[in-house]
């Protein structure tokens, strides 16, 4: 066996309900700390998706702040913006409640305040120096897997997409309850499901750290999501698929953590950057042409897939036409021209696409500059 690491959040607790006994479930780590930031989006709060949350932790005597300010794509602005805030409040633990976007805001937050690096000296990987504050990260999406990875990725500038990739950002406990979710529109699940979905795929072909471990993780992450992903965009309030939905996200998130996604990552990230489609919606977009393009050498893995989801005649081909099939079943937009872009967008998307090495080191064929571009035009 070849070498490996392998690393994880050191607790998940998982239950429908959670949310509201989270004061009981994070006594340990809480101990005599009462400030507590929760970072969160308008959205999340005005669902009213904290209430639980917060009133079982202000029942314990604990003093709550909420910075509800997070975005899409989230700025580096307003990054920089909720940790001075955080830190006008002495805020001693950090809660992520939401998205991906809420909960990659949460972990820069704790770690900015726990050292005095400065954040642009952070982008990239193993590049910070310091501790972060304890943290808490609790997905309102089932697709991310933030929620058990140690990267942040925020926008710089306009339209750059900037990542902050260290094991530090791994919170100290994750939080699963499928009733957070029940309210998601059939659009974001399906969304953040392929997303998911994408994860578990490039995590078991990434060349560089695919491992065993990674592989089981990826494989029975694929599998339960497979399963659920129609049900809970058909019923939002099916308990079953929501809880298959939310642990199959964490189970291909803890797998790309560790054997790190590739090109259809790379790819999608303009399509948000530049044209603020979501990110989920940006990997589903992307992964048909990506999947077809790495055919030629990642054949026996997608045919690995194809057989472990129960397609018959597994090969690369019908697992790419499973997931275009599951794309049309949840009415998710399929071409790029849906979500605003056209024909003289596609060189610029390429090249902001290629600039996104550490992804693209990890696809299991090399993408070019031109084929990148052929894989856009396909979709357009």
């Amino acid at each position: 066996m070849s070498s490996f690491d392998f690393r994880t959040v050191p607790h998940i607790h998982a239950g429908t309900g959670s949310a509201s006994q989270l004061a009981r479930i994070a006594a340990p780590l809480i101990g005599d700390r009462d400030r507590i930031l929760i970072v969160t989006d308008k959205g999340v709060r005005s669902f009213g998706l904290l209430d639980g949350a917060v009133a079982g932790l202000e029942a314990a005597g604990l003093t709550v702040a909420i910075n509800d300010s997070v975005v899409a794509d989230p700025p580096e602005d307003m990054v920089l913006a909720a940790v001075e805030e955080a830190r006008e409040f002495g805020a001693q633990l950090v809660i992520g409640f939401g998205g991906g976007s809420s909960m990659d805001t949460a972990k820069l937050v704790a770690l900015l305040l726990g050292t005095d690096q400065p954040l642009a000296d952070m982008y990239g990987v193993d590049q910070v120096k310091g501790d972060r504050l304890p943290l808490i990260l609790i997905p309102t999406t089932a697709g991310t897997g933030s929620e058990v990875t140690p990267i942040s990725v925020v926008t710089v500038g306009e339209t750059a997409k900037m990542g902050v990739n260290d094991p530090v950002l791994y919170g100290d406990m994750a939080v699963l309850d499928a009733e957070l979710t029940y309210g998601l529109p059939r659009h974001v699940t399906a969304a953040t499901g392929i997303d998911a979905m994408v994860h578990g795929i490039e995590a078991y072909t990434s060349k560089i750290h695919k491992n065993p471990v990674s592989d089981a993780l990826a494989l029975a992450g694929l599998k339960k999501l497979h399963g659920a992903i129609e049900r809970a965009c058909t019923n939002g309030k099916d308990t079953e698929a929501r809880e298959d939905m939310l642990l199959g996200a964490l189970l291909t998130g803890q797998a790309f953590a560790n054997a790190p996604v590739g090109a259809v990552h790379a790819l999608a990230y303009p399509l948000g950057g530049i044209f603020h489609v979501p990110h989920g919606l940006s990997n589903s977009l992307m992964l048909p042409p990506v999947l077809k393009y790495n055919a030629e050498v990642a054949e026996p893995l997608y045919t690995e897939l194809a057989a472990h989801i129960g397609l018959g005649s597994p090969s690369a081909g019908a697992l790419i036409a499973e997931m275009e099939r599951i794309a049309d079943a949840v009415k998710i937009e399929t071409r790029l021209t849906q979500v605003g872009v056209s024909h003289n967008d596609l060189p610029r998307l390429a090249e902001d696409a290629m600039k996104v090495q550490r992804l693209l080191v990890n696809n299991p064929r090399e993408m070019t500059l031109e084929a990148a571009q052929a894989c856009y035009e396909a979709v357009l």
